[in-house]
């Protein structure tokens, strides 16, 4: 008798689950909307810094070729116009590209409420609790909160990667300024050897930004696709990090859904970076099984492995959700995560993600 007043008929939480679900669709549509105009505020800013970049550019070339010509002070304002135009445009083009794929997570997200709504609706005496509804449960306030978590935890590392690359350089781009600065008073020589010097350095800076974008958002994701846009950013990454690491893909090469291809990507270049950072390794398999409903991926290392317990724990407690991040972006497209990793013995990740 105990039990059966204890177990509760599910339809008694429908409502509650009704209500959660018009919340989170309100939310999605209110978001949705903010993110179009986004994009289309951006991509008219975008269009406009493309045409100054480019006259900013025909400038440093005439002031270039015309040194003896130009104060100074005209030639420093034209490398720092040159620089902040070229970065500035970098940044917004970036910005663009994840506001498109924002856009694209949210649809997919309306879209797997709207199928939930008509699979409710055929239900039988289920049509008047669902009438409304936006979301089932995985889609309520626990996913909004797991979805903070994995957006704060990106938005440390790639602070991170800001003041280790970036930044710094740009920082130094200052310092080699200032010489520049001193140099006029020494002579025209040491200023055109100086200048050369603050070109080089500029351009140095231009490629580690565009690394840095890359990193963020690999323009030829959308393009090409994720494995072509793997095999470079793995021939780029062993050119970086000095690992080895061999790329195996089984069956047909394919594009799949955006998020999908997005979401392959990001696990593997966390995953690579992991290694790099923490495994002392030398060698890396990567594998990616294209052949059925379930994408399998799996990337192992040779190196020193780890506890997986103690570094999930010492994760959450210095917030950084690296490992976290990477199960809960799994577990809310319905795929999973498994790590084979011992103290001595180095760590094989496998997971499984739906390609569709």
């Amino acid at each position: 008798m105990e039990d059966n007043e204890e177990r509760r008929d599910p339809l008694q939480s429908l409502p509650e689950l009704v209500e959660e679900s018009k919340r989170s669709y309100t939310h999605i549509s209110s978001e949705l909307k903010e993110t179009d105009v986004l994009i289309q505020q951006t991509s008219g800013e975008v269009q406009k810094l493309d045409q100054r970049t480019a006259q900013v550019a025909n400038k440093l070339r005439h002031i270039e070729s015309n040194l003896s010509s130009y104060p100074r002070e005209d030639i420093k304002e034209a490398y720092a116009a040159s620089q902040a135009s070229q970065l500035r445009l970098l940044m917004l083009r970036s910005q663009v590209e994840q506001l498109q794929a924002k856009k694209e997570s949210l649809e997919l997200q309306a879209e797997h409420l709207r199928s939930f709504l008509e699979i409710v609706d055929q239900i039988p005496g289920l049509g008047t609790h669902a009438e409304g509804l936006a979301s089932p449960a995985a889609t309520g306030d626990n996913v909004v909160m797991r979805i903070i978590e994995a957006q704060e935890g990106e938005r440390q590392r790639l602070a991170r990667q800001m003041h280790d690359g970036p930044a710094q350089s740009l920082t130094n781009l200052i310092l080699q300024a200032e010489i520049v600065d001193k140099s006029f008073d020494l002579g025209a020589d040491q200023a055109r050897s100086e200048l050369t010097n603050l070109k080089n350095a500029v351009n140095a800076t231009f490629r580690k930004t565009m690394d840095f974008i890359f990193d963020l958002s690999p323009m030829m994701l959308d393009d090409l696709g994720a494995i072509p846009t793997l095999r470079r950013y793995i021939d780029d990454f062993q050119e970086k990090s000095g690992l080895s690491v061999a790329l195996d893909v089984v069956g047909e090469e394919r594009r799949l859904a955006p998020y999908v291809e997005v979401t392959i990507f990001r696990l593997i270049q966390e995953l690579l970076h992991n290694v790099w950072q923490h495994a002392h390794a030398s060698h890396v398999q990567v594998s990616l099984d294209l052949q059925g409903s379930m994408i399998g991926i799996s990337v192992e290392d040779d190196g020193s492995g780890f506890d997986l317990d103690e570094a999930t724990a010492s994760a959450k407690e210095r917030k950084t959700l690296g490992i976290i991040t990477m199960q809960q972006r799994l577990e809310m497209l319905g795929g999973k995560i498994d790590f084979d990793t011992s103290l001595g013995r180095g760590t094989k990740v496998t997971m499984e993600i739906p390609a569709a």
